[in-house]
Order: structure tokens, then sequence, then C-alpha cells
């Protein structure tokens, strides 16, 4: 959708969250330099763009320019109309790594520090369900770069599809992918179901305490 209607579906939803919770850390999804440019100057601290500053050319210039803000890099083969028709990899995750390589140099030319970017792998962005399971198995290789890695996977297809059902069942599916990504090397998790969320990564921390 055009930058006027992501407007007006997030700036009242950033403005009531800022005014009943100062503190709390807020991304916005969004490919647009106008909207992410009006929602850090709300408090948004981190803007994820699934198409890693490839859509808006002006991005990097507005990332570079606040150096406080974060930025999600994440992979996509394709756009999201086209993503899922028939995505090919000769190797996935040696593909990912030099996207992320290349992203990387582009951000660091365009004057975004290191330190503000976070690696999203893109599960299901472009990817099969082989890929998918690829990705979740073999997520400490993109450690190389030694960013943290963002993982969203919340009631994906890649649970569903491979435990029936749809969507609304998938919620225990995705608490096991969750563990799996975190003991797999995840720093964040993009998730729907917070507390379910929560009580993973609170396990999961307990364990790495010992």
């Amino acid at each position: 959708v055009n930058s006027e209607t992501q407007l007006k579906r997030i700036v009242p939803i950033i403005t009531t969250i800022k005014e009943k919770y100062p503190d709390q850390i807020l991304s916005v999804d969004t490919q647009n330099t106008a909207v992410a440019k009006k929602s850090i100057e709300l408090g948004v601290t981190i803007i994820n763009d699934i198409s890693a500053l490839r859509t808006d050319s002006e991005m990097a210039e507005l990332l570079a320019d606040n150096p406080q803000i974060k930025v999600v890099l994440m992979h996509m083969q394709g756009i999201p109309r086209t993503m899922q028709l028939n995505p090919f990899y000769t190797d996935v995750i040696a593909e990912i790594n030099d996207f992320f390589q290349e992203r990387i140099d582009y951000c660091l030319s365009k004057g975004i520090l290191l330190e503000n970017i976070i690696l999203d792998p893109g599960i299901g962005f472009g990817k099969t369900l082989e890929h998918n399971y690829d990705i979740l198995n073999k997520l400490e290789e993109f450690s190389i770069f030694q960013l943290p890695i963002l993982v969203g996977v919340s009631r994906k297809s890649m649970i569903y599809k491979l435990l029936g059902g749809g969507a609304e069942n998938a919620l225990n599916g995705t608490t096991a992918v969750h563990a799996i990504a975190l003991m797999k090397g995840a720093n964040l998790l993009r998730v729907h179901d917070v507390k379910a969320a929560v009580e993973t990564v609170r396990i999961f921390n307990a364990m790495q305490n010992q």
C-alpha cells in the first residue's frame, strides 16, 4: 500500500503506545522512507525493511542520518507477489550469506553503522518448505557476520503444511520452532503469541545460565 495509507494506519497506533508505554521499544515494517521518517519522529527505533533497503533509494540516507535507529535487513527472493513462484537456490545458505554481505557492504557505504544492522534470513519469503527447514537447521551459519539474527516463523506455512491444519492450529509448532531457532543462534523472534514466546525464551535462558 502507498505511504499515505501506511501512515493513516500506523500513526495512531504508534502514538497511543508511546503515550501509554513511553519506554517501549517499537519497530515499524516498511520499505518507504516517508513512513520510516514519520515513525522515527514518533519514537520508533527499529525499521524492518523486507527489501533490505532495495525498494526506496532514500531509506539508507535516512538511517545514516539517524544513528540511534536499528535496521532489519531481510532476505527475499523476488518480490511478495512473485516470491513463491518456484523459488530456486543452488545453495540456499550460501546465497543468503552472499546477499547479507552485499547488503552490509551497501549499508556501510551509505554511512549506516555496522552495530545498527540486524539480519533476517526471511523464512517463508521466496523459499520452499525444504529451504525453510534447511535455514532453520543451519541458522548458526549466519553468525559469521557477528550481527543479531532475527527469525520470524510465527504460525507460518512451514509449520502447518508439515503438521496439518492451518495457521490457527500452529501455536504448538511455532513454539517448537522458536526453541530450535534460539538454540541455533537466533537473537530476536518476531511473534504473534507473545506470552508463549516469552515463556520459550525464559526456558532457553534458564538452560543457558546453567
